[in-house]
């Protein structure tokens, strides 16, 4: 695995990647609070079957670049990065995936480029159009995302999230996953990109662009679909997965039962397998 530095939409991404630059492309998009180099096992595992496998470290994350304004962190900004990224690192289109936040932008590109993607697979992220539903009529969910409202404050969100050593998102982590998921070696490599200058309120600006976010006229997916949905996930309920595939023309829903919001940690060989197995589909 390598990484390096590719231009798009006015910043510089750092992008990790492994395989044959000249093999199918297969991009995968994180979260908060990841980077790009938390796909490495999937990494790995496509790119020793085939594929150009690929995972930047999307706008304000670890060696990318870190706008300062919060308006510089909509969905449709973010969106264009990963649509000026395809042409670079691919010949065709790609299969895309995305975890959290990264599948926000991956919904949104498939709404806004579909021509740009063969295959849409989303980890525990519900379709746009659902999400905003459910976060101004759903009261358990709005209580599950009590934190975006505090990542809304100035100044304090900020100093909360570096406080003891990054305790804070460390505990997002581990607090929230199965034991043993985030050993303490990773966890290392999560607090190093944290630490970088800027990357801190870059990652809460994410939140606090989200109200600037446009929802688009046609909420229809045109590209093949697959959600796959870690069932004890404490920060997005279960029930905004079924309605998503209702915007789909042509969706799979697959739930992970025994898996969190870190599904692609927790279980990677079977959520590699079932990505696998959807693409050949």
């Amino acid at each position: 695995m390598k990484h390096s530095f590719y231009t798009v939409n006015h910043v510089q991404l750092n992008v990790w990647e492994a395989g044959n630059p000249a093999d199918p492309a297969i991009l995968f998009l994180h979260g908060f609070p990841e980077f790009g180099k938390g796909w490495h096992r999937q990494l790995q595992y496509f790119s020793t079957r085939g594929w150009h496998a690929v995972a930047p470290d999307q706008r304000g994350y670890h060696l990318s670049s870190k706008p300062t304004e919060a308006g510089a962190y909509t969905t449709d900004l973010l969106t264009k990065d990963i649509a000026d990224l395809i042409p670079q690192i691919s010949r065709g289109t790609v299969v895309l995936v995305g975890h959290d936040w990264g599948g926000a932008v991956a919904w949104n590109l498939a709404l806004t480029h579909p021509h740009l993607l063969e295959k849409l697979v989303v980890l525990n992220m519900p379709h746009p159009q659902t999400m905003h539903h459910h976060l101004t009529h759903n009261p358990q969910q709005m209580l599950r995302s009590w934190y975006t409202g505090f990542f809304q404050l100035t100044w304090l969100p900020e100093q909360v999230n570096r406080a003891f050593d990054f305790k804070f998102l460390e505990s997002a982590l581990t607090g929230t996953a199965l034991p043993g998921t985030f050993p303490p070696e990773v966890l290392q490599e999560y607090k190093q990109a944290w630490a970088q200058p800027g990357a801190i309120e870059a990652m809460l600006n994410w939140y606090r662009a989200y109200k600037h976010n446009p929802m688009q006229a046609n909420h229809t997916i045109t590209t093949p679909t697959l959600l796959l949905w870690g069932k004890k996930d404490k920060f997005l309920g279960t029930e905004m997965a079924q309605p998503s595939m209702a915007h789909c023309q042509n969706g799979q829903l697959v739930f992970l039962e025994n898996a969190t919001h870190w599904l692609h940690h927790e279980q990677p060989e079977q959520v590699s397998q079932l990505i696998t197995a959807f693409i050949r589909h």
